[in-house]
């Protein structure tokens, strides 16, 4: 039989592959493992781990399974029209699949051998913005054009467009099968803030939003500030980025922060967290402070600095000077009178690593599940925000807490967690495994002390490639962070060898989201297959529109030409569409 209907049916049999074994329900509850029952879609405890069977999102098809394109950046993707200035977009030719034999030579007639083992969504960097929040840092841009972003505003708008654009593909781009779930590989927010986060969790389970904060009649922030350093839609200001082409747009912000409705995604979805999802400005470990707390519900909010004051605060924060936000405090307070009056708003305060856990468990943010979407009480309990999970009878996914609660927006881990992850590869070793985290092995160089955790050791990115690399089955470690598209190979010294897959956000331009496929070849290697995709969006805008859809359109079209932004976030072809070629372990 087929592993693609055996993963994707709905049969109530026990698969040896899907039972955790009991040494391994017992490691999985240090970070909380789970497993789902196919007729809930809904995560067990480690305990009732020993009952579960596979995941299940979806019935299997009736018909042949077939390649599904339709919607995928292998179909066309959004292109610029014109090579300078405010630069409009319009339909491009897609990009091709790139075979990669880093790791492996293809094999002739896998295509017709292969069976599919799973296939998933991978969502990153959403950076879901409140854009009036009091503690945003768009005055750097006095000092760096790239500090803030136009598109800021429509955050919201532009990932649902995400969420229709997912829900809209009928299999998976190679092998048809269906999809099982969709993960989130950190910073869903971009500020840590409660307003932030409940937007996300309705975006991403169903709900109606609206994105606005502080005075339910009217948007208060920079971009109706008068300031010319700021795109100002729908004044006459003739601001720094009407004068390289940005619109003028009358009733631009109010259509912004109008009621959009997400209809949630159809499959289920899992979460792992980012620096932003844990820290104040995703660098500082300020949670205890006090003033900066009220500073965040408060009445009063900073929108510009000088060039000399915006540089050396941004220095601060790229080297790490003020991990817990000491100076960042001592800045703000200097600025107290230059600060302009908002309307206070107790939703905009910042979120502790417990309450991020307790609104992901909260039932009216389940969607179609799992309960938790891969957290547990047991998190609670241990004070952890890792944890594992069954993909499919022949797979597991292990996601993984690569923040440091010390400050700073690189990553690392700790001894327990280290240790956790070997042991859960240990104990699941007839499965292949996908890791997933935030940070890239790359930028895991953050070893600062876990303030909850003082006297545990921090591990780079590099110590885990190493322990990775003692496990055969281990097939991809799947992460974002540096907003770009790069995919790495890795032949480590203890035999091992996986794929390093890094996925552009969806906040800075091309904004994408991937499908990752895995598939036997049935000749000695497997084939780990990646598609981008693009939000449901039309490629082309139209400034009149201001709908949900126009603007989550626009959306794309200002990322574009945000100044400063970069033209590389895309990746290589190699970094794209992608067969990458494994042999089995």
């Amino acid at each position: 039989m087929s592993r693609t209907r055996s993963v994707a049916g709905s049969g109530q049999g026990i698969h040896r592959r899907s039972v955790l074994a009991a040494t391994g329900a017992v490691a999985l509850s240090a970070g909380v493992g789970y497993a789902l029952r196919p007729s809930e879609s809904q995560a067990a405890t480690a305990e009732e781990a020993t009952q579960a069977v596979a995941a299940s999102s979806r019935q299997a098809p009736a018909a042949p399974l077939a390649p599904y394109t339709k919607g995928t950046t292998v179909a066309s993707v959004a292109a610029p029209r014109g090579s300078s200035g405010y630069r409009r977009m319009g339909d491009g030719p897609g990009w091709q699949r790139v075979v990669r034999s880093d790791l492996a030579a293809p094999k002739s007639g896998r295509a017709g051998r292969r069976t599919a083992l799973a296939g998933f969504v991978q969502l990153t960097d959403l950076h879901i913005i409140d854009a009036q929040h009091p503690l945003r840092l768009e005055y750097l841009r006095s000092a760096d054009i790239h500090a803030w972003r136009p598109h800021e505003a429509l955050t919201v708008q532009g990932a649902i467009a995400l969420v229709e654009r997912i829900n809209a593909l009928r299999g998976a781009p190679v092998t048809g099968a269906p999809l099982h779930f969709a993960m989130t590989t950190g910073d869903n927010t971009d500020n840590n803030a409660k307003s932030e986060l409940d937007w996300f969790l309705k975006i991403m389970s169903g709900g109606r939003i609206t994105p606005n904060s502080g005075d339910p009649r009217q948007y208060e922030g920079v971009q109706n500030s008068g300031l010319k350093q700021y795109w100002q839609p729908d004044s006459a200001v003739r601001d720094s980025d009407k004068q390289v082409g940005f619109p003028h747009l009358d009733g631009f912000l109010k259509a912004a922060i109008r009621e959009v409705r997400s209809p949630g995604l159809n499959l289920p979805w899992y979460s792992t967290v980012g620096n932003h999802d844990s820290l104040p400005m995703g660098c500082y470990a300020s949670h205890g402070d006090s003033y900066l707390t009220e500073l965040a519900v408060g009445g009063k909010k900073l929108m510009n600095v000088t060039a000399a004051e915006a540089q050396q605060l941004q220095a601060q924060i790229k080297k790490a000077r003020d991990p817990q936000g000491v100076r960042y405090h001592d800045f703000l307070k200097s600025h107290a009178r230059s600060m302009r009056s908002v309307t206070p708003d107790e939703s905009r305060a910042p979120f502790t690593p417990a309450e991020y856990l307790r609104a992901h468990l909260d039932p009216a943010h389940r969607g179609v599940g799992p309960a938790g979407h891969g957290y547990s009480s047991a998190n609670l309990d241990t004070g952890t925000q890792y944890y594992a999970f069954r993909i499919s009878d022949d797979v597991i996914g292990i996601s993984l807490d690569t923040t440091d609660s010390g400050g700073h927006y690189e990553g690392s881990i700790g001894t327990a967690q280290l240790k956790w992850l070997d042991k859960t590869l240990r104990d699941n070793k007839d499965s292949y495994a996908v890791i997933f985290s935030h940070h890239t092995s790359k930028t895991m160089t953050n070893l600062r002390s876990d303030l909850a955790r003082p006297n545990e050791r921090r591990h780079n990115g590099q110590e885990v490639l190493a322990l990775l690399g003692g496990h055969p089955r281990v097939l991809a470690w799947v992460n974002g962070h540096i907003h770009k598209n790069v995919i790495t190979p890795h032949a480590m010294a203890s035999g091992g060898s996986f794929w390093e897959i890094s996925t552009a956000s969806h906040v800075d331009f091309p904004q994408l989201a991937r499908v990752i496929e895995l598939a036997d070849n049935k000749d000695g290697t497997i084939s780990l297959f990646t598609t981008l995709v693009e939000s449901s969006a039309p490629h082309r805008t139209d400034f009149s529109d201001l709908s949900q859809t126009g603007l989550a359109a626009l959306y794309r079209e200002l990322s574009l030409n945000s100044p400063g932004a970069s033209t590389t976030l895309g990746g290589d072809p190699e970094d794209r569409n992608t067969e990458l070629v494994l042999k089995k372990g």
